[in-house]
């Protein structure tokens, strides 16, 4: 026999759902997020500022099994973040870098390098020396995916409705990021971060990695350019949290 609901706890029901929409406000998720940042000191001989009269390239992120496929676009994240972070870097642009790579006929070069950073995390100096030349760029940054997970809880639900109000969903991710001078094969920085992201959410709004990769990767080059070795940054940094692409309603 089919359980009946009484009409006092439709009531009840129906109170819990208009103050839960009430207490989200006119946005259906909020997110908060940390990154933890570890990153070494510049060399001696090397000022990050020469990137403001030399360009920099960016290869493809570096991504291993089980999490092949979620570096893929994050080159291209981390050229979006230099120009808002650090303005005056010159960048060029991953998409670029790659046809410049490819036109000179060093595709296989550039893979075969690439294969063997996955496990030593080294960039070969006589290969390297040869992409950079082709590229036009003595110096590259080198980024990597090291660890990407969600996960969603359940916030607000009611079982006897069968109804879920809401969710926190929770995105952890964490990133390596080099930066090598092509011409010497010397490794000049290096940072490694970890971002966790959550969003109490009413609708089904997901948490993005673009969003935690973008301000993961902002945390790191604020540490680039302020000398930094050892930061933990949270939304209280208006500039970074400026990288969360809020959705628009509908």
């Amino acid at each position: 026999m089919p359980t009946e609901i009484s009409p006092p706890r439709v009531l009840l029901f129906l109170t819990l759902v208009l103050l839960i929409a009430s207490t989200a406000g006119c946005s259906s998720s909020a997110f908060g997020w940390h990154v933890q940042t570890f990153s070494t000191a510049h060399r001696s001989s090397f000022d990050y500022k020469i990137l403001e009269r030399q360009p920099v390239a960016i290869f493809g992120a570096l991504g291993m099994i089980p999490i092949a496929g979620n570096e893929v676009g994050v080159s291209n994240f981390l050229a979006d973040i230099l120009s808002k972070v650090a303005p005056r870097i010159q960048v060029i642009d991953p998409l670029e870098t790659v046809t410049r790579i490819n036109k000179s006929g060093l595709g296989e070069v550039y893979g075969k390098m690439h294969e063997g950073a996955m496990w030593s995390n080294i960039l070969v100096h006589e290969p390297l020396q040869r992409l950079g030349a082709a590229v036009g760029a003595r110096y590259v940054f080198q980024p990597r995916v090291m660890l990407f997970n969600q996960s969603m809880t359940d916030r607000w639900s009611f079982p006897i409705f069968g109804v879920r109000i809401s969710q926190t969903r929770a995105t952890v991710l964490r990133l390596a990021l080099q930066l090598w001078d092509a011409e010497t094969g010397a490794l000049l920085w290096f940072s490694a971060a970890e971002g966790t992201m959550q969003g109490e959410a009413v609708s089904q709004d997901p948490v993005y990695f673009k969003d935690v990769a973008e301000v993961t990767l902002g945390s790191m080059i604020q540490d680039f350019v302020s000398g930094r070795s050892a930061s933990m940054y949270t939304p209280v940094n208006v500039l970074l949290d400026s990288l969360i692409q809020q959705p628009e309603p509908k």
